[in-house]
């Protein structure tokens, strides 16, 4: 399944999620597959695939102490359209 992770710095944490991302590389771990990172001033996304909901809490609790994220499940367009052309 994928999921676009959407994450925000916290006020005043700009530096040391920084630091963090500069030393880490924030890669996943096992079970996640990373498919793209994308970085705006102070936010980014990020689109993940994984059938373990414990292995994406996993990357995003790492981070909580900077980041505040938003984690939603996402379809390719071929699979929203089978689904629209049963509305």
């Amino acid at each position: 399944m994928k999921f676009m992770v959407t994450w925000s710095v916290r006020p005043d944490h700009q530096k040391n999620a920084t630091a963090r991302f500069l030393e880490t590389g924030a890669q996943p771990p096992s079970g996640v597959k990373m498919l793209g990172r994308w970085h705006a001033p102070g936010m980014g996304f990020v689109l993940a695939e994984t059938d373990s909901a414990k292995a994406l809490h996993e990357w995003t609790a790492h981070w909580l102490d900077l980041l505040q994220f938003t984690v939603t499940p996402v379809i390719e367009d071929t699979e929203a359209a089978e689904v629209m052309r049963k509305l």
